[in-house]
């Protein structure tokens, strides 16, 4: 039986038995594997498969037209997409806005606000309902995995962790969750830099931090930064953890060639993130060159924030931006450096906006950082590269993976960009329904 409607509905996954998703188009660098020559590909380099669904997975890709089963579903070309991968946000200060203080859209504002508000309310009813939130709302817009920085000051570290992994089991099945801790790295000269550590590992998380002194700016406050970085690493190493820091979230700072030798000095290539590394785009082209070679020998993986640093980075009152606060993608690429692009914070002080949607934040990253003309392997930043980094099995097309899936009604990659896509069809293991985003009301008055 062949199907062919104008709009795609959840009823055509109700079946049993095979189905073929016949005229799907990918994006070549959403696929496992790399295609072969034969398949058809159009001006965007995505490709026209049949995708064979036998049950909760993907068994075959084949070409356009080939695949066979008893029920196939004839999607005319439609974009057919993973579920994407945020390898970067914050749950636990999600959905603050309005009820922390106001940040005047600023770095140091934003932490202030975001003190004031997790001193007053961070309990265990609190973090959970509002990451909950947070995780209906990736839920509803195809997001397979999620890597989440958790503020781990001392006094909050364990009420944040233990709800993070509550929170984690419970949706175990829907999706992915990881933990790194966040601190200013100046926590890692005192003894409670081995308690957060023995937390950390106890929870099966990642070590991290951010290259600033608690209270200061980046660039500023850490001469003993070195000493810091091998304190981390040295806890990391004792524990078998991986790192993922918070590096250069400024115009004018040089942490990151620090954590690349840090890295190199202990041994951890591979096995380290870096996140927003902003200053970088506005180093001298020798400068960076130096920074990047270095980092690309030490295996560093760097995740660009294009949204929120937009936001955060050059602001002054009565002033227009003058740049636009995002890393060197393309210039880390070419050096060999995998580079994803996530999501960062979501309604709190450090950005006002969001709703956890993987797909508008590539939408938007593509625009703010040129991924396009031509589009090349951009689509890749939201789907395999961040599930590579974060070692999951998520974010990709092939035989063998589990048919996590979204349909789009979009027959090119501008007409991915142009619209938001709110009727995206989600299929998790095979199935589908009609995912909704939850009600606002489920964060109580006080966020509203």
């Amino acid at each position: 039986m062949e199907l062919s409607p104008p709009h795609i509905s959840p009823d055509d996954f109700s079946g049993r038995g095979r189905l073929v998703l016949r005229n799907a188009r990918c994006p070549a660098a959403l696929f496992v594997e790399t295609l072969p020559p034969v398949l058809s590909r159009d001006a965007d380099g995505a490709a026209l498969v049949d995708l064979v669904l036998d049950g909760d997975v993907v068994a075959a890709v084949v070409p356009a037209g080939s695949g066979m089963a008893d029920r196939i579903l004839d999607l005319d070309g439609r974009h057919v997409w993973p579920l994407l991968v945020d390898a970067h946000t914050h749950l636990d200060k999600g959905h603050i806005i309005g009820r922390a203080p106001d940040s005047g859209g600023t770095h140091p504002g934003a932490r202030y606000a975001t003190d004031t508000d997790r001193r007053t309310h961070w309990q265990r009813d609190d973090l959970l309902r509002r990451m909950e939130f947070g995780l209906g709302c990736a839920e509803s817009h195809g997001v397979a995995a999620i890597r989440t920085h958790l503020d781990s000051h001392e006094g909050q570290a364990e009420t944040s962790w233990t709800a993070f992994a509550d929170l984690r089991d419970r949706w175990a099945d829907r999706i992915a969750l990881q933990g790194v801790a966040l601190v200013p790295l100046d926590c890692y000269r005192s003894d409670y830099g081995r308690q957060l550590a023995d937390l950390v590992a106890s929870h099966g998380g990642l070590l991290g931090g951010v290259t600033r002194a608690s209270g200061g700016e980046h660039g500023q406050g850490l001469d003993d930064l070195d000493a810091l970085l091998d304190t981390l690493f040295r806890l990391a190493r004792e524990r078998d953890l991986d790192v993922d820091l918070h590096v250069d979230e400024a115009a004018r700072s040089g942490a990151l060639l620090h954590v690349a030798d840090a890295t190199l000095r202990h041994g951890f290539e591979g096995r380290v993130t870096c996140g927003h590394c902003c200053s970088l785009s506005l180093l001298s082209e020798d400068e960076a060159a130096n920074v990047i070679a270095r980092v690309a020998s030490a295996g560093i993986a760097i995740i660009s924030l294009p949204t929120v640093n937009m936001y955060l980075q050059d602001r002054a009152n009565g002033v227009t931006p003058r740049w636009r606060g995002v890393t060197a993608v393309k210039e880390l690429q070419a050096a060999g450096i995998r580079v994803a692009v996530a999501g960062d914070n979501c309604r709190d002080p450090f950005y006002a906006y969001g709703d956890h949607d993987m797909l508008d934040t590539w939408r938007q990253a593509v625009r703010i950082l040129h991924l396009d003309h031509p589009y090349g392997d951009a689509a890749g930043l939201a789907g395999p590269v961040p599930a590579g980094i974060m070692g999951l099995e998520a974010g990709a097309i092939g035989p063998g993976r589990q048919a996590n899936l979204m349909i789009l009604e979009a027959w090119t990659l501008d007409q991915v960009i142009a619209r938001p896509h709110a009727d995206r069809l989600i299929i998790r293991a095979g199935r589908t329904a009609m995912y909704r985003p939850p009600s606002y009301r489920a964060l109580g008055i006080e966020s509203r």
